[in-house]
């Protein structure tokens, strides 16, 4: 695999892991934008990755 290879690659995992976010935020009603969040509390960002992770071991689950 080239370079450009990679960096396409590597492009294409962060777009769909950012946009895999995104939709987990509108789910558990989190107003979440591009960029930066600062003013997300500690509860609303975990209640993000919480989701994601649980979605994401769910996925592995049924790949079994």
């Amino acid at each position: 695999m080239t370079n450009s290879n990679k960096s396409y690659s590597s492009s294409n995992a962060k777009d769909a892991m950012r946009q895999f976010k995104m939709e987990t935020a509108r789910e558990v009603g989190v107003d979440l934008k591009d960029g930066y969040n600062g003013e997300l509390t500690s509860k609303q960002a975990g209640s993000i990755g919480g989701e994601m992770v649980r979605k994401m071991i769910k996925k592995a689950e049924e790949n079994m």
